[in-house]
């Protein structure tokens, strides 16, 4: 058992204000594996105050000293990397092979992305009579969710600190392990008194006294569209800058000019990857008409071939889902899409045999779907995948457009010049062709309800700077 009940602040463990306790639960085993404290508005204010009076330091430090910081973070990183691998698997469910593998891993890769467009980043430059400067934002406050717990805030954490900004961090209460990993880390690094801050808590308590502060300069937040609209409107009576990364419901666009076996079943593969709890997941597989049928049979196959298992289980496997109400809400979207008439093709309601303990769910395949069903318009956050046939290429652009959302769009063709042609025409952030990656370096965000502003690199800088023109 965790007791993970302080805080840390102004570079210091502490004890919460007023102590409220809330179990961490492992959702593989529904037992409780720790125990943290949920804040509250006054210690915001403790941690906003600590943040506030470093930046008078630490905004002006130089980029030599900055370097040097993000250098022992990564370091200090690296020597906690297996501890940081089993947090996220016992707090969220990951497989640890997969915890190891790719969760932890973005915490190291953002990190060092950052230091690497540190030492090159212009924060000067000329135009006209002017000299352009950029100068760190100020205060920040980083709201961060439990689906790729150190990813986001590792691409939060390191381009503040690239840039001279201070920060109070609220990590998920769902999955606070790897936080208070990560802030032994920052401890461990010697980041100055202040600059870093972390306390627990949940969005009505902690996450609204973050958005509402009014010594808080910007915020930056990843989860449901949803919050991302309350934040944005609590935070406005203080006009700071607020950054969101939301949801999505990403169209995968698979060309009668492709290896339609190897396309569709990449497909599912990357649907079903973290349990389909990732914002870019390509949950909407587009499909020739003249081929659907086939293709839901090649998906049916690929989806009974993903095998799942406990967190602690080494292999590849999928885990369970992140706790009982999540696992409740999935259930709940899959009867409806059944309700509405979608044909399940493979999975289906309920979990897979031999994992009634734990929030398992069956990799479940959708067909006979139309893109108006509530199914292939709402963000499931689970292993679920809807096959949706098109006639033309006029046609498939025309669905992968017609979504609230735009974080990412997936397209699979031999065709150089259509590639081309289709991808410039997607309304989505971030566009993979035939399963290229997506780099540390490349900007992660998106269009319309996806939210607004861009993470990862050196184009996550740009939300912890102003711009200032200074003309002589």
């Amino acid at each position: 058992m965790k007791d993970y009940r302080q805080f840390y602040i102004n570079g210091q463990w502490v004890n919460p204000i007023t102590a409220n306790d809330f179990a961490v639960e492992n959702p593989s085993t529904e037992e409780q594996i720790g125990v943290i404290s949920l804040g509250s508005a006054a210690d915001v204010d403790r941690a906003v105050a600590a943040a506030r009076s470093a930046f008078h330091t630490f905004g002006s430090s130089s980029r030599e000293e900055r370097i040097e910081l993000l250098e022992r973070v990564l370091k200090a990183y690296k020597d906690r990397y297996d501890e940081m691998a089993e947090a996220i698997s016992q707090e969220m469910g990951a497989p640890i092979d997969f915890a190891a593998s790719d969760q932890a891993a973005t915490g190291a890769g953002h990190i060092a992305t950052a230091l690497a467009e540190l030492k090159e980043f212009e924060f000067e430059s000329q135009k006209g009579n002017a000299t352009i400067v950029k100068e760190p934002i100020g205060v920040c406050g980083f709201i961060t969710p439990w689906n790729w717990p150190i990813n986001q805030i590792a691409c939060k954490v390191a381009p503040a600190l690239a840039t001279g900004c201070t920060m109070v961090l609220k990590p998920s209460e769902i999955a606070p392990l790897s936080a208070y990993v990560f802030s032994q880390i920052m401890d461990d690094a010697g980041v100055p008194a202040g600059v870093y801050n972390m306390i627990n808590g949940d969005g009505p308590g902690v996450g609204s006294a973050i958005s509402s502060h009014a010594d808080i300069d910007m915020v930056s937040f990843t989860g449901s569209t949803r919050a991302g609209t309350a934040i944005s409107k609590a935070a406005a009576d203080t006009v700071k800058r607020v950054a969101l990364e939301l949801g999505g419901k990403s169209p995968n666009i698979i060309f009668g000019d492709t290896d339609l076996k190897a396309a569709v079943t990449k497909g599912v593969e990357d649907c079903m990857d973290n349990v389909g709890q990732s914002c870019n997941a390509p949950t909407r597989m587009l499909i020739p008409a003249d081929r659907y049928e086939e293709a839901v049979a090649i998906a049916a196959e690929a989806a009974n071939a993903v095998k799942v298992g406990k967190s602690d289980q080494k292999g590849e496997h999928i885990g369970p889902l992140v706790s009982r109400p999540h696992f409740e809400k999935v259930q709940g979207m899959i009867e409806a899409a059944i309700a509405e008439g979608a044909r399940v093709a493979a999975g289906g309601p309920g979990k897979p045999e031999g994992l009634e303990t734990g929030h398992f769910t069956k990799p479940t395949i959708f067909a006979d779907v139309n893109n108006q069903m509530t199914i292939a318009r709402e963000e499931v956050f689970g292993p679920v995948l809807t096959l949706i046939p098109y006639s033309s290429e006029e046609e498939a652009i025309e669905i992968a457009n017609d979504t609230p959302y735009g974080l990412a769009a997936y397209v699979q063709t031999g065709d150089k010049e259509r590639a081309k042609r289709v991808t410039r025409r997607l309304r989505a952030g971030m566009v993979r062709v035939n399963g290229a990656p997506h780099m540390f370096s490349s900007p992660f965000g998106g269009y319309k309800q996806s939210g607004n502003g861009r993470e990862w690199g050196e184009f996550g800088f740009e939300d912890f700077l102003e711009t200032k023109a200074i003309s002589e």
